[in-house]
């Protein structure tokens, strides 16, 4: 029986989602170690993303979340994360599924992932040093990992 082309694309966002899980996973055990923290991009609009209605009235297409200074109810599953983060004086519960994470990047080490959207080729990566502006405090710039280099 024939089989199709592997596809690098699908198995390195497998990969790349299991790795933010593993990192989340150790930090809901052990806390943020020394000056790592995190900025997390993700997709209001996806259907299992759970967050407050004033949230998604402001950021009605994607939002960016930093994980640094307080955090509380962190709890990862195979599936995602839900988290509790403050904006302003609000304490606000999110669950966060990996398939609607479009970055995550810890400036502290120069780290970053890209998941690109649908709007482009299916699961393709792309490379670049990219500040990421969104964020509360414009971070350092990150490396981000690629798939196109493994690409002909």
């Amino acid at each position: 029986m024939a089989r199709g082309a592997i596809d690098y694309g699908n198995l390195m966002h497998r990969a790349m989602r299991g790795l933010i899980q593993e990192v989340l996973t150790d930090v809901a055990a052990h806390g943020l170690p020394g000056e790592h923290h995190f900025f997390i991009t993700f997709d209001t609009m996806h259907p299992d993303v759970e967050i407050a209605d004033w949230l998604s009235d402001r950021y009605p297409d994607e939002m960016t979340v930093v994980m640094q200074h307080w955090f509380d109810n962190l709890d990862v599953t195979d599936d995602g994360f839900s988290v509790t983060l403050n904006f302003g004086d609000s304490p606000e519960p999110l669950y966060i599924p990996y398939d609607a994470i479009k970055t995550f990047v810890d400036p502290s080490v120069e780290f970053g992932l890209r998941f690109e959207t649908q709007e482009h080729e299916a699961d393709e990566a792309e490379v670049e040093e990219a500040p990421f502006a969104e964020a509360e405090e414009p971070p350092q710039k990150a490396e981000v990992v690629s798939l196109d280099s493994f690409r002909k």
